[in-house]
């Protein structure tokens, strides 16, 4: 069978874009490795609807396409035997916007909300511009060490009576953790036990790397579990276009939709009409191009691995998802890891954002010449310190 081929060791010089991962370090020679996109132009079938879209050249006020939703519907069951209806799907021009809305919508003044630590920023800042209380819960490590892990005493010792909602992260960004069913149904079982409304931040469910390891739906367990749960998903993060603005909000119970739909009302802008026809080609036209993407990113996710564990002072662990590399740099003998590692010209995300001190974030979404580029600077750099 023939097989197409994508190149994605070649990228577009992005400095000249206005690009905020770029920008970050311009006029300095410093590898930005830091925020979650990809170096890759988009796939070819998103590139050739947007350009027919653009040529038609009026962007008057458009409505998601009649063929968007149920082509999710058949994306969702195709790809994890998940069976929603197309009325359950609520618009939304970004996730960060779903997790700022659902932090208002689904918890009042003085109630709190959960979530895990480490975690993606917004994840932490949500809930308080919102003004509700954050209860951050610090996710454990195995016996063995060798995978980050829900800490649930802990987290029946966090949860209060205020407590309304639990944010979740599947794959786990940053750790890079696809939850097993096992995990999950724990997790629902808490929910359950203490009322609580669960927010399934699911954007990375399209990058699982591990061969042996499939994403699971919350919302999918079962019906008692998918009636209490709210689900945050999006093409942006699997095909490279979070400019675009557009994601959207799966909710079977009408009960939760309705107070979504109420918290958005007169605040949250409609979806564009560009954002609407790229998440339609990705998801009708783009799965060849995401497994040949997911294979990339095997390989540079293997070369960071290998990488990382060679150099002392930090610690890592296996990724099983998402294109970021979790790295604790708590014993390298320097007052700001971040600091070091940009000198060293590597740009990192500093995980003090993520609730997690010490710890660093590092983006493997690039050209592989880029990726060694950037890991020989780290070594180099390290191995100085001895």
């Amino acid at each position: 069978m023939f097989k197409v081929h994508f190149d994605f060791d070649t990228a577009p010089d992005r400095r000249s874009t206005s690009s905020s991962k770029w920008n970050r370090y311009a006029n300095r020679d410093v590898i930005p490795m830091w925020v979650a996109d990809m170096d890759f132009r988009c796939a070819p079938a998103i590139i050739d609807a947007l350009a027919a879209r653009v040529a038609h050249g009026v962007f008057g006020y458009t409505d998601p396409p009649a063929e968007l939703a149920p082509t999710i519907v058949r994306t969702l069951h195709r790809d994890y035997d998940w069976q929603i209806e197309p009325d359950w799907i609520v618009w939304l021009p970004s996730l960060v916007v779903g997790l700022n809305v659902v932090s208002r919508a689904f918890a009042d003044d003085g109630d709190a909300i959960l979530t895990c630590i480490p975690i993606y920023p917004p994840f932490l800042s949500a809930p308080q511009y919102a003004d509700r209380a954050a209860i951050r819960v610090p996710l454990s490590l195995s016996r063995d060490g060798e995978r980050w892990e829900w800490n649930f005493e802990a987290l029946e010792a966090a949860v209060t009576p205020n407590s309304r909602l639990l944010l979740l992260c599947s794959p786990h960004n940053p750790t890079g953790r696809v939850w097993s069913r096992d995990e999950l149904l724990r997790l629902a079982a808490f929910a359950e036990r203490h009322g609580l409304t669960v927010v399934s931040d699911e954007i990375h469910s399209g990058l699982v790397l591990d061969r042996d390891k499939t994403h699971i739906p919350f919302a999918s367990l079962d019906e008692r579990t998918s009636a209490r749960t709210v689900t945050l998903m999006s093409a942006s993060k699997t095909f490279n276009i979070p400019t675009l603005g557009c994601a959207f909000a799966i909710a079977s119970d009408p009960h939760l939709r309705g107070r979504l739909k109420r918290t958005m009302a007169g605040i949250v802008h409609h979806v564009g009409g560009l954002g609407y026809t790229a998440t339609l080609a990705a998801y009708s036209e783009g799965k060849a191009w995401q497994a040949a993407l997911i294979d990339y990113l095997r390989g540079n996710r293997d070369l960071v691995e290998q990488a990382l564990a060679t150099m002392r002072g930090l610690r890592s662990w296996h990724i099983e998802a998402t294109y970021l590399a979790w790295i604790d740099a708590r014993n390298l003998p320097v007052g700001s890891a971040m600091q070091f590692f940009e000198e060293a010209g590597v740009g990192l995300y500093d995980g003090v954002l993520f609730g997690a001190p010490g710890y660093l974030r590092l983006n493997f979404a690039c050209p592989r010449s880029l990726l060694q580029e950037a890991l020989r600077r780290m070594g180099v750099a390290v191995a100085q310190l001895s």
